[in-house]
C-alpha cells in the first residue's frame, strides 16, 4: 500500500489531491453533521461551486445524504471514512512525523491529526476524537479513575466522547479547581460531560483554581476536599491541555507584578498552574488545589492534548521536561516543532 501511494503521488498527483479533498469533506461532515453546503464551504475554505460538485459525487456514491436539516454521512460513508483514515495517515506521511517528533520530545507516543487547528477550528475536534479513543484503549477495566483538566481543547475531547457501556464503572474527576472562566471550559463541567456521555460516574471539586495561602491551607483541611483530592491523586489516567503562558495568565487575571515576571523570564507555556520558559524550566507556580506536577510522576498514563502552530513552542517547552508520556497534536504544531523549535 505504501509503495502504491508513492507511485500514485508521482504519476497521478491529481488523484491524491482529489482523494485528500474528499477525505477532508467526509471528516468535517462526521464532526459537524447535519450541516448546510454554504457553512461547509466556508469551514473548508473552498468555493460553493467546487463543493457542490464534490458533495454531489459523494451523494451519488451513497456516502452522503442530503436532508432538510443539512448533509450527513450515511452508514456507508462513515465506514469508508474509518477505512480511509489509515490510508490518509500514509498519504500525509504522519507516521514518520509521529516517530520523529516522539524522539525529539523524548516521549513514548505522539499522535498527529491532519490540519492546523489555528486555521481550522474543527481540527480541534479531531484531536478530541483521538483523545477519546486513547482513553478507551488505556482503560484497565476495574475502578479506572480519569482526571481531566479544563480548557477548550479538553472540552473538545468531552464533546467527542461517545456512549460506551464498558465505561460505566469509570470515575471521572477534575484535576484542578475552576479558573473562573466560561463554565463550559472548566474542569468540573468537562469532567461531568465526559462521564454522562460515556455512561460513567463523576465527582466534582468545588474550589477556585488559585488561592491565597490562608484559603489554601484552610480548604485542604476540609474533610470533603481531602476525600476528593485522594480520589484525584489515585487516578490511573490523566488527560490535560497545554496553554500559552500569556493567554493563561490573562485568563487568571494575574497581578501586574507576576505578569511582568513572566514576561521578563520569557514564560511560554502553562500546565497545572506551572509556568515554563523556553527550556522547560519552572519560573512560576500558582497555588492551586488539585494535581501537582510531582503527583503526575506516580500516574501510569498521562496524555497531553494540544495543537495549532501558535502553540508549538508551548507544547515543546512543557513536554520535553514534563511527566506526560503521550501527546495528541495536529499537523500544524507538529511541523513547527520539528522544523523551527529547539
Amino acid at each position: 500500500m505504501d509503495q502504491l501511494l508513492k507511485l500514485q503521488q508521482k504519476l497521478m498527483p491529481d488523484v491524491i489531491q482529489t482523494l485528500t479533498e474528499r477525505y477532508r469533506i467526509l471528516r468535517f461532515l462526521r464532526l459537524m453533521q447535519p450541516i448546510g453546503r454554504r457553512t461547509l464551504a466556508n469551514n473548508l475554505n473552498v468555493s460553493e461551486r467546487v463543493l457542490r460538485s464534490e458533495v454531489t459525487f459523494l451523494k451519488e456514491q451513497g456516502l452522503v445524504y442530503f436532508g432538510t436539516s443539512g448533509m450527513t454521512l450515511t452508514e456507508q460513508g462513515h465506514n469508508l471514512l474509518v477505512q480511509l483514515e489509515d490510508v490518509m495517515h500514509e498519504v500525509f506521511d504522519l507516521a514518520d512525523m509521529e516517530a520523529k517528533l516522539a524522539k525529539k520530545l523524548g516521549i513514548s507516543n505522539v499522535y498527529i491529526v491532519p490540519g492546523d487547528s489555528d486555521f481550522f477550528p474543527w481540527v480541534k475536534k479531531e484531536m478530541g476524537k483521538k483523545g477519546t479513543l486513547l482513553l478507551k484503549n488505556l482503560l484497565k477495566g476495574e475502578k479506572d479513575v480519569i482526571a481531566v483538566t479544563g480548557g477548550t481543547t479538553i472540552a473538545s475531547v468531552a464533546e467527542m466522547m461517545e456512549t460506551d457501556s464498558e465505561m460505566q464503572d469509570t470515575l471521572f474527576v477534575p484535576a484542578r479547581g475552576g479558573l473562573g472562566e466560561q463554565v463550559e471550559n472548566q474542569a468540573n463541567t468537562i469532567c461531568a460531560t465526559m462521564a454522562r456521555k460515556a455512561m460513567g460516574q463523576y465527582r466534582l471539586l468545588h474550589v477556585p483554581d488559585q488561592l491565597s495561602k490562608e484559603a489554601h491551607d484552610s480548604l485542604i483541611q476540609e474533610s470533603s476536599i481531602r476525600q476528593i483530592l485522594e480520589l484525584i491523586r489515585s487516578a490511573n489516567i490523566v488527560i490535560h491541555g497545554i496553554g500559552q503562558a500569556k493567554t493563561m495568565a490573562e485568563r487568571r487575571k494575574t497581578p501586574e507584578n507576576i505578569l511582568n515576571k513572566l514576561q521578563d523570564e520569557q514564560a511560554v507555556a502553562e500546565a497545572f498552574g506551572y509556568y515554563f520558559n523556553h527550556s522547560g524550566d519552572i519560573i512560576h507556580k500558582v497555588r492551586t488545589i488539585g494535581l501537582q506536577l510531582e503527583d503526575l510522576k506516580h500516574i501510569p498514563d498521562v496524555i497531553a492534548v494540544a495543537g495549532g502552530k501558535s502553540k508549538a513552542q508551548a507544547i515543546y517547552a512543557y513536554i520535553t521536561n514534563g511527566p506526560s508520556q503521550m501527546l495528541v497534536t495536529d499537523e500544524g504544531a507538529a511541523t513547527e516543532m520539528l522544523n523551527n523549535v529547539d
